[in-house]
């Protein structure tokens, strides 16, 4: 007889709902537009066990591929108990995904059938013909937004079927924690996005999370980030379900919401991601800036310029963290360490700052961030389907980041730079953070996110600066007031050569900018493109 273990999810939520069966863990906050959801650990692992029986009845065998594509919806996580009982495989895809990239996902994935929320619906209906593999379709009907009826493809089913039958429990079919429990694809901001496959055993240490940064039972954790994305999944929903919290979740992350969602529930900490921070930083102040129950964020990339004054207008702490999907972490403690940096490895992990000859970096000098057990024990990275993308991601024994950063004399570790997406700038390197920083101070500026582009000098390897931005009032924009406030706060050199206004920067499932829709329409005579 298999034996219990809670690095398996569908082991987990059966032991807490024995424990705790009422216990509301997640809230799917309604946003004013409709009734807030709600998930007792009872509810999760009723479910999850139905969803199972839905896909052994579809014929579905130990291993087998479906994907999840919806926002933030309770029955996002009924499907992950689902996957772990069954011993099937989630796909999770950003619901914005859609043309050849969704097409790309769900084949490369070799997924047998979707799970997918009905205002998603068109964008499955697109590139069905492209799909000969994928068998079943259930549709997620919400009524949200611009939707698509369910038989508006001919063979698709309401999930509420699924959900709506008798519950009987179904016999756990995983052979071990090591089993896979979903393929989480990167952003493919360099080249096809690759589906990195992790067990129900990472998933499980993932819950343990919130013992590492110190969550308490008061604590309230709260996201926007979508579910899609690692760090919704590792930070926020996996050490709920782990220490018993009662978590807060959006369909997506609102900036203008944020600070009312989180006095509304009572949440004492959230998660921004990259340009998170500076589009949050860039609402208008008001006089309750301060006045909220949020006692420090999860940060992964703060920008050093505005990290403090951050702290200080909202009056909270920074905790900045670093991480992958893949593996490797380091954190920054409340109050420890100097500002900028992302901290240092946890206990049991090894980091170092390797040159192009794979020699250890001195101090202050950049090279590539590598990392892995202390132990010296080989990391193991899977790559669906990709063989040699997994044996170079852990070439020479090292989990091989790309990301180019640097340490201190005290060993605190600071980024710089992707691999092979540095912007240099007549001769230097600019740091995007501090030039986001200024602009974000700029009252007609909401969002922003500053990118390169080929000099116009033509100079091998160099960038012009181009700041994406969006503005409150577009026919009314002063570009001599914005780039007057940058020269006055930044070096010569971070000065953008450009300014490319946008109805809204395009943006990943974790809130990264997508630099590569802004360069196709980027022009220098373009409309909404200015110089200095």
């Amino acid at each position: 007889m298999r034996e219990t273990n809670e690095l398996i999810l569908a082991d987990l939520i059966a032991a807490r709902a024995e424990q705790k069966p009422d216990l509301d863990v997640l809230t799917f906050e309604g946003g004013g537009q409709r009734e807030d959801e709600l998930r007792t650990y009872a509810d999760l692992m009723e479910n999850g066990h139905r969803v199972a029986a839905g896909l052994i009845a579809r014929g579905m065998e130990r291993g087998d591929r479906f994907a999840l594509l919806m926002r933030n919806h309770p029955e996002f996580v009924d499907c992950m108990v689902g996957a772990s009982v069954s011993a099937c495989v989630f796909v999770p895809i950003d619901p914005r995904t859609r043309g050849n990239k969704l097409a790309y996902t769900l084949s490369n994935s070799e997924c047998r059938g979707i799970i997918c929320a009905d205002y998603c619906l068109a964008q499955l209906a697109e590139v069905r013909e492209q799909l000969p593999a994928l068998e079943w379709i259930w549709v997620l009907e919400s009524r949200e937004g611009d939707y698509l009826e369910t038989d508006s493809l001919k063979e698709a089913e309401n999930f509420a079927a699924i959900l709506d039958r008798p519950f009987k429990a179904v016999d756990v079919r995983l052979h071990g924690a090591a089993d896979p429990l979903e393929i989480l694809y990167t952003s493919g901001t360099t080249g096809d996005p690759k589906g990195v496959v992790r067990s129900n055993e990472q998933y499980g240490m993932a819950t343990m999370f919130g013992y590492l940064v110190g969550f308490t039972e008061q604590d309230r954790p709260y996201t926007g980030l979508s579910l899609t994305h690692g760090n919704a999944q590792m930070m926020t929903l996996g050490p709920t379900l782990g220490q018993g919290l009662r978590a807060v979740f959006s369909r997506r992350f609102t900036k203008s919401r944020l600070w009312d969602i989180t006095r509304k529930y009572g949440n004492t900490v959230f998660n921004l991601l990259g340009g998170m921070s500076t589009a949050v930083y860039s609402e208008p102040e008001r006089p309750d800036d301060a006045d909220n129950p949020v006692n420090f964020v999860i940060s992964s990339g703060m920008p050093q310029v505005i990290w403090e004054k951050f702290e200080q207008r909202f009056n909270v702490q920074v905790m900045e963290i670093y991480g992958a999907i893949e593996g490797g972490m380091s954190i920054k403690p409340l109050g420890v360490g100097p500002i900028g940096s992302f901290g240092k490895p946890p206990p049991g992990l090894e980091i170092q700052i390797l040159d192009e000859k794979d020699q250890p970096c001195p101090a202050g000098q950049q090279g590539e961030l590598v990392s892995r057990l202390e132990s010296g024990e080989a990391p193991q990275v899977e790559y669906f389907g990709n063989d040699k993308a997994s044996s170079d991601k852990t070439h020479g024994g090292w989990l091989r980041s790309g990301d180019i950063c640097h340490k201190d004399e005290e060993g605190w570790l600071f980024f710089d730079y992707r691999k092979g997406g540095g912007i240099r700038h007549n001769g230097d390197f600019i740091n995007p953070g501090f030039v986001e920083g200024v602009i974000a101070e700029c009252a007609q500026v909401s969002d922003v996110f500053v990118y390169g582009v080929p000099a116009a000098s033509g100079s091998p390897g160099e960038k012009d600066v181009v700041a994406a931005i969006v503005v409150a009032e577009p026919d009314n924009f002063d570009s001599a007031a914005v780039f007057t406030a940058c020269r006055v706060g930044l070096e010569s050199n971070f000065v953008p050569s450009y300014l490319q206004v946008v109805e809204a920067i395009p943006k990943t499932a974790s809130e990264k900018p997508q630099e590569r829709f802004l360069l196709e329409v980027f022009a220098t005579d373009a409309k909404g493109v200015y110089s200095q």
